[in-house]
């Protein structure tokens, strides 16, 4: 039986952290002895499969500078490795997987991380490239959502990579929708990445032409203040709603005519599939690495819309609204990302990467 740990800085919420959940409880249900490693334990976690050994670097969270953080938890991941003996040590995010390349330096231990977002921002800056370009192709392998993601690292790290997209929950693709004409839904954390003010401003266009139109923005974030006195400027309360986090994004989605993403950039985003999976018609910022035009594919380009353009993005929804109703195309493009698909891809990426054999996969 291979012996695997999975490393990320917490399971606090986020679309990252849903993953390495999920990750888990599939690794674990094809026999794979798994122990999630956290760096700290969060308030508000996603539940994790009683079958998951946890571990934790530090009891509580640790606030000091980041030389002090990378080297004490570096050190700390490292000593685990070597009394845990894992087969692979799997990391997801920027932090994370440095951690990971140095802690495993030297043991006998196969390393593969996971670029999660956008390189150009989780790699910004001289320290992040040097991280990106020289640190991380020390790795034995490496996971990427999209294309743009993979051609932005050297080749080296390219040939021993693989992309996998996210798994969508088997409940996305058993909605049974019954759609409310003009209800237009997005979810995401209420935070300047997700540009929910850009959403908000589109959809102020739309409601000149369609007036029955309502927004419900699930989520919750340090931005609520915000877009509210923006709801009230645009004389859109009752219309524009912001409804707080949910639990039970199917349910949402059931009744949503349209699933709409205004995101800056993002890695491979996770309500986007789940929209799609749900067989809802979805428009779309181009937003960088390519996660939602790759999903989308040449079929679906034109519920596209450059960042930060509302009247592009309000053109989009328009187009949506009032054409023919495709959902079934959405979900037929959700084919790609079931759960099973997904995990087999992941297990056979990382049992190559075990045997040496992840180069020019």
């Amino acid at each position: 039986m291979h012996k695997i740990l999975l490393y990320i800085n917490t399971i606090n919420g986020g679309g990252a952290e849903r993953v390495m959940v999920n990750l888990a409880r599939a690794l674990v249900e094809a026999g794979v002895d798994t122990t999630l490693v956290t760096s700290f334990r969060g308030d508000r976690e996603y539940p994790l499969d009683p079958r998951v050994r946890r571990l934790l670097l530090e009891e509580e969270q640790l606030h000091q500078s980041r030389l002090q953080r990378n080297v004490g938890r570096i050190t700390k991941l490292r000593r685990l490795c070597r009394q845990e003996k894992p087969d692979l040590l799997l990391a997801f995010m920027a932090e994370p997987n440095f951690r990971a390349v140095m802690a495993t330096r030297g043991l006998p231990v196969k390393t593969v991380v996971s670029v999660r977002n956008d390189p150009e921002r989780e790699y910004a800056g001289k320290a992040g490239r040097l991280v990106g370009k020289y640190l991380l192709p020390l790795a034995d392998g490496c996971v990427f959502q999209t294309r743009d993601a993979k051609a932005w690292f050297p080749e080296k790290l390219q040939k021993k990579s693989a992309i996998i997209y996210n798994a969508v929950k088997p409940e996305f693709y058993e909605v049974q929708r019954a759609p409310v004409p003009g209800e237009i839904v997005t979810c995401g954390r209420l935070e300047e990445q997700k540009n929910h003010a850009l959403l908000i401003e589109a959809f102020a266009r739309v409601q000149v032409r369609h007036p029955d139109a309502v927004l419900k923005i699930y989520g919750e974030g340090s931005l609520r203040p915000m877009l509210e006195r923006q709801i009230a400027a645009l004389g859109l309360q009752g219309k524009a709603q912001l409804m707080g986090a949910t639990r039970d994004v199917a349910a949402a989605l059931r009744t949503a005519s349209l699933f709409v993403l205004s995101s800056d950039y993002e890695g491979m985003p996770n309500a986007l599939m789940e929209a799609m999976a749900a067989g809802v018609p979805c428009v779309s910022t181009d937003c960088p690495c390519g996660g939602p035009r790759e999903l989308f594919g040449a079929e679906l380009a034109d519920r596209l819309a450059p960042c930060k353009d509302a009247a592009a993005l309000a053109d989009a929804m328009e187009r949506a609204l009032t054409g023919p109703e495709d959902g079934a195309a959405f979900r037929r493009r959700a084919a790609e990302f079931a759960p099973d698909k997904v995990y087999g891809t992941w297990m056979r990426y990382l049992e190559r990467v075990m045997d040496g054999k992840s180069s020019n996969s």
